[in-house]
């Protein structure tokens, strides 16, 4: 059973060594912990606390977000088709759900080991062998925006040209407002520069009489 495991585990250290990372080399020659064992054990540990969900939030986001990033980037400078499009599928898909997510985030919060469900729906969706993002958008989600791609035009047509004023309105408003608060200031400082004005000939007047 040892030798087993010792086997299988110097196996693992030999695809380590393949991907030549020079900080598990570094990692291992300041504490002379063999670098298998450092990455299984800190493995063990972020599955562990994944699973009681301290940071799965965060390592969803960074998987569902990080990966596609740089794989769309390939995709757009390599000029592949075929990938950008499924990239492209992939950030419709995430960002439906994502959506979704936000309004029923209070329930979710409930369900046992929702984000290990939520990472596994992620590496689903994302991988090339899986495409379960292409599958998801031919499947319904085509149909759904298809269906309300007028809406949708119209809604974004109308968010556009309120912006502006929206925009402007805001701009006004702190325009007066910082107006007013500029002229409120000059007003203080000319109160308090002519009290003290007076304050200062009414004493200077009081010493003079005294000396009289």
């Amino acid at each position: 059973m040892a030798a087993q495991f010792e086997a299988k585990m110097m196996q693992f250290r030999g695809k380590l060594e393949k991907l030549n990372i020079p900080i598990l080399q570094q990692i291992e020659d300041a504490t002379g912990a063999r670098k298998e064992y450092v990455v299984s054990g800190v493995a063990t540990l972020l599955t562990f606390l994944f699973f009681l969900g301290i940071g799965a939030g965060s390592l969803c986001r960074i998987v569902g977000f990080i990966y596609p990033a740089y794989k769309s980037f390939e995709a757009i400078e390599n000029r592949t088709r075929g990938e950008d499009t499924q990239w492209l599928i992939y950030w419709v898909v995430y960002g439906f759900f994502t959506i979704i997510e936000t309004f029923v985030d209070f329930l979710l919060y409930w369900v046992p080991f929702y984000f290990a469900f939520k990472l596994a729906f992620l590496l689903w969706a994302m991988l090339p062998q899986t495409k379960g993002a292409k599958f998801l958008y031919d499947t319904f989600l085509k149909d759904i925006l298809k269906k309300n791609e007028k809406k949708f035009d119209e809604a974004f047509e109308n968010a556009k040209n309120s912006v502006p004023n929206v925009v402007s309105k805001v701009t006004a408003a702190a325009a007066d407002a910082t107006s007013m608060g500029l002229s409120a200031a000059a007003s203080y400082a000319t109160t308090n520069s002519s009290t003290s004005s007076f304050e200062s000939l009414h004493t200077r007047e009081e010493i003079s009489t005294k000396a009289d």
